[in-house]
């Protein structure tokens, strides 16, 4: 591929499941927030997409040229699962992806058979809403381990000057029992405590990247780390896009779901 001007890295807080499409009130912050973000995104030839709705032992690539959705939710209206978002697969990209990795020691293949999950089609649907952008998605590895998928997204920076968007998609906040019940004070005050912690040592720009890169390796010491992630899997694809980027973010768009504060960043 030829090189190109380099693109922007996005993480994308992606809401509960097919809700941002669906008129959801609790997501219309996100949506807006969404909508005008996709004024400032230039568009790719390719799109390379992390979803926190994918792991694997081993790090695979999706490489049908026509993968189909998985609904990968459940107890929702019929409608929910009669969403389209007909992206092509780009089985090219899966194949220099999967060399990159392999050319790092990453272990990993190409899968012919996976779909997008809704971690792919919520976010992208909104962002690129006329599906012309093939697109390539990338599982998480199951150890969960930060270093590891820093490193991931390390792999991943020279797509960028390829044409390649790359995209993480998960959630800056998700303790599923909180954003269930009705927001506390006490909950709310810790939800505001880790996104500035998570804000800063993003943002920071008098320390060096290896300094950003070891705070984030150590998230869970953060202040209320695991009441805002019991699990990491929907805060990882951040330390993806951060490996691919390797410096400060560009912007920090705040938005809430479910009255909880959750964010997008954008790495130009």
């Amino acid at each position: 591929m030829a090189e190109l001007e380099k693109m922007p890295i996005l993480f994308v807080s992606h809401g509960g499941g097919p809700l941002p499409l669906m008129g959801d009130i609790r997501h219309a912050d996100m949506v807006e927030t969404m909508q005008a973000l996709k004024k400032k995104l230039p568009k790719p030839k390719a799109i390379l997409t992390f979803s926190a709705h994918w792991e694997e032992e081993q790090v695979q690539v999706t490489g049908a040229e026509k993968p189909e959705l998985i609904y990968d939710y459940y107890g929702f209206p019929k409608k929910a699962y009669e969403i389209l978002y007909p992206a092509t697969g780009a089985p090219f990209l899966a194949a220099s992806t999967h060399q990159i990795l392999r050319d790092a020691e990453i272990d990993t293949i190409v899968n012919s058979e996976r779909g997008f999950d809704h971690g792919m089609f919520v976010p992208l649907k909104l962002l690129f809403p006329e599906a012309s952008i093939p697109v390539v998605q990338i599982s998480m590895h199951r150890n969960l381990d930060p270093e590891f998928h820093i490193n991931l997204g390390k792999c991943m920076a020279e797509l960028r000057r390829k044409g390649v968007m790359i995209v993480g998609s998960g959630m800056t906040f998700h303790n599923m029992r909180a954003l269930r019940q009705s927001g506390r004070t006490e909950n709310i005050n810790k939800n505001r405590a880790f996104h500035r912690w998570l804000d800063q040592t993003l943002n920071a720009p008098n320390i060096s990247e290896e300094e950003r890169a070891s705070a984030l390796s150590g998230w869970a010491e953060a202040p209320h780390a695991r009441y805002c992630h019991p699990r990491e899997e929907h805060l990882l694809p951040v330390h993806v896009c951060y490996g691919a980027a390797q410096q400060p973010v560009s912007e920090i768009m705040p938005f809430d779901i479910f009255g909880y504060e959750t964010r997008c960043y954008l790495w130009s």
